[in-house]
C-alpha cells in the first residue's frame, strides 16, 4: 500500500526536505513506493515530499519503455545548459492544471545513487525537465513558482475551482 499524494497547499510542499545521510533499506523501500506512485499517476518523476516524506529523495523515469527509473538522494544541479526547453508541467499535488515552463534543456546532476555512491549524470530533454522539477520540490518549490505572479494566481484559482 502506498501513501497518498499530499494536496496543495500542504506546508510539506513549501518546506525544504532534509538531506539523506546514507542509502539504507528504508530509503530503498521509499524509492520503491515512490516508483509505484509515479507509475500509477502516470508520471515521469516524483519527489518524496509529494508523499509527505521530508527527505531529499526523488525518482525519475522519462523513458518510453518505462522501468528505467533513476533513484536519487540529495540531487543537485552542477551544470545547466544555456539553451532552454519549454515543456508543459503539472503536479498531482495540484491536479487539473498545468503550465508551460522553460528550463535548461540539459543538466548535470550529482546525487547518491541506489548503491549509495556519489554519481554525476547528464540528463537531456524530458529527463532534464523532470529532474529539475523534482529538485524544486525538494527545495520547497512548485513548478508554478516559475510563472509570473499573475499567471501563478490564475493557475491556483483555476485549480481551486476544480
Amino acid at each position: 500500500m502506498t501513501r497518498p499524494i499530499i494536496p496543495w497547499p500542504n506546508k510539506c510542499l513549501r518546506t525544504p526536505a532534509e538531506d539523506v545521510t546514507a542509502v539504507t533499506d528504508q530509503v530503498h523501500a521509499i524509492w520503491e513506493e515512490m516508483i509505484e506512485v509515479m507509475e500509477a499517476m502516470p508520471g515521469v518523476g516524483l519527489a518524496a515530499v509529494q508523499l509527505g516524506i521530508m527527505q531529499r529523495l526523488a525518482v525519475v523515469d522519462a523513458s518510453d519503455a518505462r522501468g528505467q527509473a533513476v533513484r536519487m538522494a540529495n540531487p543537485e544541479v552542477l551544470h545547466a545548459s544555456i539553451e532552454l526547453r519549454r515543456h508543459t508541467e503539472a503536479s498531482p499535488n495540484l491536479p487539473g492544471v498545468s503550465a508551460a515552463i522553460e528550463r535548461p534543456r540539459a543538466v548535470t546532476v550529482r546525487f547518491l545513487n541506489a548503491d549509495g555512491e556519489m554519481e554525476e549524470r547528464d540528463f537531456v530533454g524530458l529527463w532534464a525537465t523532470s529532474v529539475q522539477h523534482q529538485i524544486d520540490h525538494l527545495a520547497g518549490r512548485m513548478y508554478f513558482d516559475n510563472l509570473s505572479k499573475l499567471k501563478r494566481d490564475m493557475l491556483i484559482k483555476k485549480a481551486r475551482k476544480g
